[in-house]
């Protein structure tokens, strides 16, 4: 929910948060966390298609918590952890995962046989404007590892060392970061970036349209009209009144283009905050207590 702007391109990028949950959770959990994620804003938001969803949990969860995670930051931030090789680690990290992603959406998308982008022109576009993005991303890792640092370095060194963190209370650091689930979720999401992400601004750059046209047949129309039937806050915010649009277009009343709203007080977006990461954390809660549960019974 929160995208920045890209300086000098006229794109924008957010933070995908599989490298900053597997330096905290440890890999397998970080990678439970942000499948979690993706489910959550494919049903209820409309962000990813339904079809897609297993592509994108690859391309954001594998490449930052089982590669970049365990071969470049643990490589890099060393045994003895201190704020330099942390940060250090963390950009580092942070932007070959984002490259490894952005590649494999690339292929994806060739390998996929419905699209038109050429991938020469299209990863021409793809792999730079990432790799500003993942040096944001690399360096907003880095500051929040730094303040979990600050306040709790035992848990990176749990987490560093395979261990559990159901060893340690963490109800302190647990305090703060939902707090900032909160304030980011319900502020500061009205400040986000309206320029077109980077995959979005990589297809336009390619095609000259934000979207590639899809197939409307079977399972792609299928899955849409479930996604459409679920996502009850599509977009991170509330549903229109699609009748009304209807209505003003059936007596020739043009519909003015839509203004910008950024940083105007928006109830929807709040809500879609909130609501996103309260079920966010059900359903990450649901796949470890079945875990548990699991791992009970084969004990």
């Amino acid at each position: 929910m929160i995208n920045f702007t890209i300086p000098g391109t006229g794109s924008s990028g957010h933070i995908g948060g599989g490298l900053l949950l597997a330096i905290i959770l440890g890999p397998h959990a970080a990678y439970l966390t942000i499948a979690s994620v993706l489910i959550i804003q494919a049903l209820f938001f409309a962000d990813g298609g339904l079809l897609a969803l297993g592509c994108n949990i690859f391309n954001l969860g594998i490449f930052p918590c089982f590669i970049a995670y365990p071969f470049i930051y643990k490589k890099i931030a060393g045994k003895n952890l201190t704020t330099t090789s942390m940060a250090t680690a963390a950009v580092f990290a942070a932007i070959v995962g984002l490259q490894l992603g952005a590649f494999s959406v690339v292929l994806e998308t060739v390998f996929s046989g419905i699209s038109s982008l050429p991938f020469g022109s299209f990863i021409i576009m793809m792999q730079p404007i990432h790799l500003g993005i993942g040096l944001v991303e690399g360096l907003v890792t880095a500051g929040v590892v730094a303040f979990i640092w600050n306040a709790r370095p035992e848990i990176l060194e749990v987490t560093g060392e395979n261990r559990l963190l159901g060893e340690l209370s963490i109800k302190q650091v647990l305090a703060g970061l939902v707090a900032a689930t909160l304030i980011t979720g319900g502020l500061f999401a009205w400040f986000a970036s309206e320029h077109p992400d980077g995959l979005e601004w990589s297809i336009m750059k390619v095609t000259g349209s934000e979207e590639i046209e899809g197939t409307e047949d079977g399972i792609h129309h299928t899955l849409a009209s479930v996604q459409e039937s679920t996502a009850f806050l599509p977009d991170y915010d509330l549903k229109s009144e699609p009748a009304e649009e209807s209505a003003a277009a059936h007596e020739g009343i043009e519909i003015a283009e839509e203004e910008s709203t950024w940083g105007q007080a928006n109830i929807g977006t709040s809500i879609s905050g909130l609501v996103g990461g309260i079920l966010t954390l059900l359903l990450a809660g649901a796949f470890g207590y079945a875990l548990k549960n699991k791992n009970n019974q084969l004990a």
